[in-house]
């Protein structure tokens, strides 16, 4: 065991069995062995064993290859901004994972063709894979992407799939009288794979963030093949495939529009243009932390409400079923939560449609009680809302009044069969 290392391509016979690959890991006794196959597989390693080295293979990871990018004056300047994630990441081939480990330039470098609908420049200023992100990091993302504002006609930020809507819908709130296109992209596969949807989206990014929007819009495929991209509401749109390219579903609404990488655009419905915003952008990223999501299901211990309660935390997100509910046995504490000073909104696991209090007697119990139902609000949103209404004020007035006010798009008072499952 001591003679053998990482990379080592060796033969194993044990138990008269015999595997041939290269090490990708070594655990203590156990091999961690990447066959012929493309599989992995762990051989415990004993006396009995017997180990072959046949070779040693260096790998060394890819890179794009840099490019001078020239200004042409004649285009607006763009600012690309990476937080990480899969898009920008590259494959380690000893093991097969991903690293968020590519620049926003080497993405740029990649892709070249982003310099003809627009002046580049690019900044790294995260890389970390999205499932890291905490609200300081929204933070962070919302004060780099303010002040590339005040320089570029438009901002893209790459960032990982899986909280993508996340920041997408807080930074539609801290980004107060946005007047130009802040769009959210992303990638299944990592950038330096041929079959990934990185390249695409940057395109219909790029192109998005050249155009008359003035709202944060998350921009990717449309369908599982390179036909068009979707732009979506940054905080009505949700993940909704673990791996298709075209994961990011407008919800309960329609998406603002398609666009194809030849520059083609096609808006679909109602957005936010520049005109419209007749006062200066500012940055208003003052949030409250403590806030909680509990999905509610059959079975939960109600005595997790008085976890949050006991811990201090100032705002409760439950998604209840269907149109907003929960078990008898969660009222008592949640009346408990509501007169400790905790704010607790409702919003529903179905996904699509709106939570409503007078249907069902439950649910007028539970309204009673003080939560405030959220109609058509996804959780997300719902989560990042209350965060940042609680950074601003715990006057259960005002928090009610402005938790129930549209401010950024995210409400839709009518909802069509046709925007199901779009």
């Amino acid at each position: 065991m001591n003679k053998i290392k990482i990379g080592n391509f060796i033969i194993i016979e044990k138990n008269g069995i015999r595997w041939e690959g290269k090490i990708i890991q070594i655990l203590n006794d156990l091999l961690i062995l990447k066959l012929k196959s493309g599989y992995n597989i762990g051989i415990k390693i004993d006396k009995k064993t017997k180990i072959e080295i046949l070779k040693e293979e260096k790998i060394s990871k890819h890179k794009p290859v840099s490019f001078d990018i020239k200004f042409d004056k004649k285009k607006v300047p763009i600012s690309i901004l990476s937080a990480g994630g899969t898009i920008s990441s590259s494959i380690d081939y000893s093991t097969g994972a991903i690293s968020a480990s590519y620049t926003a330039s080497q993405l740029i470098a990649s892709i070249p063709e982003l310099v003809n609908f627009a002046n580049i420049k690019s900044k790294k200023i995260l890389e970390e894979m999205s499932e890291n992100l905490t609200p300081k990091h929204w933070k962070k993302i919302g004060r780099e992407v303010f002040e590339e504002l005040k320089e570029s006609e438009g901002i893209i930020l790459t960032h990982g799939t899986d909280t993508l809507s996340y920041t997408s819908s807080m930074l539609s709130f801290m980004l107060r009288n946005l007047n130009k296109p802040v769009v959210l992209t992303f990638a299944q596969k990592s950038s330096d794979r041929g079959s990934s949807d990185a390249s695409m989206n940057l395109i219909c990014s790029t192109i998005t963030a050249t155009k008359n929007i003035a709202e944060v819009v998350v921009v990717g495929h449309g369908t599982i093949s390179d036909d068009y991209c979707l732009i979506n509401r940054g905080n009505k749109v949700r993940k909704m495939h673990s791996s298709q390219r075209n994961s990011f579903r407008p919800i309960n609404c329609f998406p603002i529009g398609k666009v194809w990488p030849d520059g083609k655009v096609e808006f679909l419905d109602k957005y936010k243009k520049k005109e419209e915003v007749k006062e200066d952008c500012y940055l208003d990223d003052k949030i409250e932390e403590k806030v909680a999501i509990i999905k509610f299901y059959p079975g939960l211990d109600s005595e997790i409400v008085d976890f949050y309660v006991d811990k201090g935390y100032k705002g409760i997100v439950i998604e209840g079923t269907g149109l907003g509910h929960t078990s008898k046995a969660l009222f008592p504490k949640i009346k408990r939560a509501i007169e400790s000073g905790i704010i607790v909104v409702m919003t529903t696991q179905t996904i699509y449609g709106r939570v409503n209090p007078y249907v069902y007697s439950s649910a007028r119990e539970i309204s009673k009680l003080g939560v405030i139902y959220l109609e058509d609000l996804l959780t997300e949103t719902a989560y990042t809302k209350l965060m940042w209404i609680l950074g601003h004020t715990q006057n259960e007035k005002e928090v009610r009044e402005l938790m129930l006010k549209n401010l950024a798009g995210e409400f839709n008072k009518r909802l069509q069969p046709s925007q199901f499952l779009y």
